[in-house]
């Protein structure tokens, strides 16, 4: 039968505050030039780019009128 280790020895671990810590080697984006996309999903990124700026002119049309710039017909 397999014993269970129940103890717990201190000196086993050592935390390094990540400030304290040597820096880590970024990545570099020299040189990777343009991503290649499928028509299809060229397709999805506009149609996301129209429908976010829809909702940006709903958006402004809105605090607007919350305002009291703009006279909504109600």
């Amino acid at each position: 039968m397999a014993t269970m280790q129940t103890s717990f020895d201190p000196q086993c671990f050592r935390v390094i505050h990540p400030l304290s810590d040597a820096p880590e080697e970024k990545c570099s984006t020299e040189g990777l030039g343009r991503i290649a996309m499928t028509p299809a999903v060229r397709l999805s990124l506009k149609v996301l780019r129209g429908y976010l700026m829809v909702m940006s002119v709903l958006l402004v049309y809105h605090v607007l009128d919350l305002a009291g710039v703009v006279h909504s017909m109600r």
